[in-house]
């Protein structure tokens, strides 16, 4: 199974980007033997108009050119459930299993996903109830899917 992150915003050069390769590669040191093909992550610019359902539509249209048909989309939304790291590995190792071609982490802009999006999405995850820039949570989200791998792998980096 092959995992896509798509989020709209630009990590730029720097701290950010450094942290997020890190847990894309350690990942990637992983997935091979986990069954996993990959890592791929999209980022798209964020909409320039000023009204904020036009900027939604916008950017929905983006990100929904990136994903796949057949794929097992979960939606990063401050209203979504708040998982903790062990089912968050469960999730991916089931889609893994079940022969799921591709997982898609979709992260929105400030004003969030479309409700098309959010609707498609067969999991919504929450980092808690603060607001987070949505750079930050593709930090986040990265670690979270290297914790995911170093669960399903036993690897000691996880500890409940």
């Amino acid at each position: 199974m092959r995992l896509l992150v798509i989020a709209i915003g630009r990590l730029k050069q720097g701290p950010e980007r450094e942290l997020a390769e890190r847990y894309r590669e350690r990942f990637e040191s992983l997935a091979r033997k986990l069954g996993f093909r990959g890592l791929d992550i999209h980022e798209i610019a964020e909409s320039r108009h000023t009204d904020a359902a036009a900027r939604i539509a916008e950017e929905a249209l983006a990100i929904a050119a990136h994903i796949p048909e057949d794929a097992m989309v979960l939606a990063l939304d401050e209203r979504g459930d708040n998982l903790d790291s062990a089912t968050i590995a469960r999730h991916l190792g089931r889609w893994r299993d079940d022969s799921v071609g591709c997982a898609v982490f979709l992260i929105g802009g400030a004003d969030g996903l479309s409700a098309d999006l959010s609707r498609r999405a067969k999991v919504r995850l929450a980092f808690g109830k603060a607001t987070w820039p949505h750079q930050i949570v593709q930090i986040l989200l990265l670690e979270q899917i290297y914790r995911a791998a170093t669960i399903l792998s036993g690897h000691p980096y996880h500890r409940a």
